[in-house]
């Protein structure tokens, strides 16, 4: 497969509050972000011309930074106009987005008060996370070899770089057994995340999801959660053990690159795609291009 270098592409990107050509927007190699993970981003799509829940990603931008002990140098409403103006900078109506704030190059040690802080903001095409016919039949994922971290020993609420160190690592494992993706437990032996989507579970018509409390509570999963529960549908937060997946029927995962994508299997035990995620995967495509009034 031809891959498109992410350094080598046309267009522009925001950086520090102006446009830059897209070549041009690199940091130095004794960048602090990239040495100690001082960094925080946002994963984000625009369907038909607006992003999805904008300002709430936004606002977990700022709260993440100040988890990690820095102030993004811009207000809310700042970053979330130079989101609409990198799409449409770029001539772009449907696209990620991905922002991201770090520590700069003026100190290289654990400890890093002066550094400045940088923030930029880069669009692209991004069709569906999975396959189309992958989510067709549903995902297959086998478990994660690392576990979801105590929030006593990091801060887990943060959308952080550093973070996802654990989620590349199970998602290339899972990828070279010819899984697509991996289910992570958290430190406890619990249910948590699969390397990069909230997971949804469903028996007797119940939906039944993990409570986030050493993981992030998922905006597609809070905006999931409000749209079954609008259809009707009643939805459990709670610990879940693995065992208890032998007890459900169907599964599927939600997260801003998967929107919401069946599952057919998690290790050894294995769902079918039925009308419950069927229905709420094509409704939350229609609700976020605004086919469908929104939960």
């Amino acid at each position: 497969m031809s891959i498109v270098p992410f350094d080598d592409r046309d267009g522009w990107i925001w950086l520090d509050g102006q446009f830059v050509p897209w070549r041009e927007a690199k940091v130095h190699v004794l960048t602090h972000g990239l040495h100690y993970a001082s960094a925080v981003f946002e994963g984000e799509r625009m369907y038909g011309g607006e992003i999805f829940e904008l300002t709430e990603h936004t606002k977990r931008l700022f709260k993440s930074a100040e988890i990690l002990d820095f102030e993004i140098p811009f207000t809310v409403a700042q970053i979330d106009q130079a989101c609409k103006d990198t799409c449409a900078k770029n001539g772009l109506t449907d696209a990620y987005l991905r922002p991201i704030a770090w520590r700069g190059s003026e100190m290289i040690g654990v400890s890093a008060q002066q550094t400045k802080i940088h923030v930029a903001i880069a669009v692209w095409e991004w069709p569906s996370y999975f396959k189309p016919e992958e989510k067709a039949k549903g995902i297959r994922l086998t478990w994660a070899k690392y576990k979801r971290p105590s929030p006593e020993t990091e801060p887990v609420h943060a959308k952080a770089t550093g973070l996802y160190m654990i989620c590349t690592i199970s998602k290339h494992a899972a990828e070279k057994e010819g899984y697509t993706d991996a289910m992570m437990l958290d430190w406890r032996g619990y249910i948590a995340e699969s390397t990069g989507s909230n997971v949804f579970f469903v028996k007797d018509g119940v939906l039944h999801t993990p409570l986030p409390d050493c993981f992030l509570n998922g905006i597609t999963r809070q905006s999931v959660i409000k749209l079954a529960k609008k259809q009707g549908f009643e939805v459990v937060e709670r610990h879940i053990r693995p065992e208890e997946l032998a007890g459900f029927s169907e599964c599927f995962v939600v997260g801003t690159a998967a929107e919401v994508t069946p599952v057919a299997e998690i290790g050894e035990y294995v769902f079918k795609p039925g009308n419950i995620s069927l229905s709420l995967m094509d409704d939350y495509a229609k609700m976020v291009r605004r086919e469908l009034v929104s939960a």
